[in-house]
Parts: C-alpha cells; structure tokens; sequence
C-alpha cells in the first residue's frame, strides 16, 4: 500500500470511529465542513482550492490528499491546483516545497501523468 492510500485508510478509519463514537465535535465539524465548502460568493471549486494552498503551509499530507481530490471532483485542473500549490509555497518558503512533493504525487494520482491531458 502505498503512502498516498495509507493515508486516505487511515482518514476513513478515524472517520468510522468518530462517527461510531457519536462524537458530538466530529459531527459539528463535519457541519461546518460542509457549510465551509458550500458554494457562495465563492464556489466550492475556489474554496478547495484555496484549502489546497493552506495545507501545503501547514505540511497537512492528508488535507493535501483530501483537497486535491474535491478540488478535481469540484471541476479544478491540473493547472489550476498547481498554481495554489504555488501559492502556498510561497507563502510557505522553502519548506512548503518540501510539503509540495506529495500534492505533486496526489494530482498525479488524480489528474494522471504530466502531459496528459487535465
């Protein structure tokens, strides 16, 4: 299993546990995702988008994996998730590169190889 799959088992887990738990700050947190991502003045594809960036910044590996996909299932390219893989780079410096490696592998995973189309 790769890390990348590692990582999206462990989410659904967590996921299955907190909700098994009836854990009521999950389940408020699962409210305030869903209004968060909803679309407004902005849509859900700029909202993921901008969570991309954020979780290059924060070196959050699963944020990074969750992001890159709704951002694509919200209508995202390939070069519209890159450039907020940039964005948080660069507000991130030097180490957010290092935080970009795995986004980088993820919209591999979702967008397939480089030069193909996406």
């Amino acid at each position: 299993m790769d890390k990348i799959e590692e990582i999206c088992r462990q989410r659904q887990r967590a996921h299955q546990r907190l909700l098994s738990l009836n854990s009521k700050v999950y389940r408020a947190f699962l409210d305030m995702e869903a209004a968060t991502y909803s679309d407004g003045a902005l849509a859900k594809k700029h909202k993921e988008l901008i969570a991309v960036g954020i979780s290059v910044v924060t070196d959050c590996e699963s944020c990074m994996q969750w992001h890159i996909e709704q951002a694509a299932r919200a209508g995202a390219t390939r070069q519209e998730t890159l450039e907020a893989v940039e964005v948080g780079m660069e507000m991130g410096g030097g180490r957010a590169t290092v935080s970009a490696r795995l986004a980088l592998e993820v919209m591999e995973r979702v967008f397939g190889e480089v030069g193909s189309k996406g």
